[in-house]
């Protein structure tokens, strides 16, 4: 078993301190923020996990035989995740209406009210503006989180396919799509009228069932089982579709998605999945 210790910064007192914990029988480095600890016993879980807490570290225990090539789908929540923003809040800002729809969003995320009903709820308050304000948002607003295109380049050396799947808007989700050469995409869709947002959305919403069903219709048309499959969110949406796959990863997520994800990653970026993925996972 490998203990992966990862972090903006990891001293190497810390990381001696970790091994003597662990018992570890090796420290190889993987990147410059990234180490590996050899451990013959990961009984101590609990002590690692706190250790790393305590130290602004992230940690996930991988087992010894893991290769990246033993997965074929990455599938990925948009929204803190992917990028850094939740489009529809900085749409909503576009209409003076930030902190209403912002508020809705967070209770969402925490899985305190229902993700379709609350989606239902903020775009009706966005009925009325100009769709030119959906392009303003991708031109102006979004940016994709650290770490993202070093990961995606990792994933697609390895020859595993990529998914994002969101509960937020297909107008981002295709152009991200397109820039980044993403294999699937699904999300929602909002109508629009003479030019204007109606305050609707087309079609099924894609919530936290529609996010799951979307990964097992593309790991089907792949032809993989679970155990191939890696899912990476960060909001309680995002909990059906990870507990669909072989490895979940919270990214900078909320505690209801931390305390069931296999992974969190809450210091480093979205590459300190690469590390995650076994042997010939090295972050560039």
């Amino acid at each position: 078993m490998n203990l992966i210790v990862q972090g903006r910064d990891v001293p190497t007192p810390s990381l001696k301190q970790l091994a003597k914990l662990t018992g570890a029988t090796a420290i190889e480095a993987v990147s410059l923020t990234a180490f590996r600890l050899v451990v013959t016993d990961d009984s101590p879980r609990v002590e690692a996990a706190s250790f790393c807490e305590e130290n602004s570290l992230d940690c996930g225990w991988v087992p010894a035989g893991r290769h990246i090539g033993d997965f074929g789908l990455l599938v990925m929540d948009m929204d803190s995740t992917l990028i850094t923003i939740e489009c529809i809040d900085e749409i909503a800002d576009m209409q003076g209406l930030k902190p209403q729809v912002s508020a809705i969003t967070e209770a969402a995320m925490h899985g305190e009210i229902d993700f379709a009903e609350s989606l239902r709820r903020r775009v009706s308050l966005l009925a009325g503006l100009d769709q030119s304000a959906l392009q303003r948002v991708y031109d102006e607003r979004l940016q994709l989180s650290p770490g993202a295109e070093t990961l995606l380049a990792a994933i697609r050396a390895a020859g595993i396919r990529t998914l994002l799947v969101s509960g937020g808007f297909t107008f981002f989700t295709e152009r991200l799509q397109s820039r980044l050469g993403l294999d699937y995409t699904a999300a929602n869709t909002l109508e629009v009228a003479d030019g204007k947002l109606t305050g609707r959305v087309l079609g099924d919403i894609v919530d936290a069932q529609g996010k799951a069903d979307w990964l097992n219709r593309v790991r089907i048309e792949l032809g993989l089982d679970r155990g191939q499959v890696i899912a990476m969110g960060d909001g309680a949406n995002d909990l059906k579709m990870m507990a669909e796959a072989g490895i979940s990863i919270a990214y900078r997520a909320k505690p209801v998605v931390r305390a069931q994800a296999a992974y969190a990653l809450n210091q480093v970026g979205l590459d300190g999945l690469i590390p995650l993925l076994g042997e010939n996972g090295r972050k560039g």
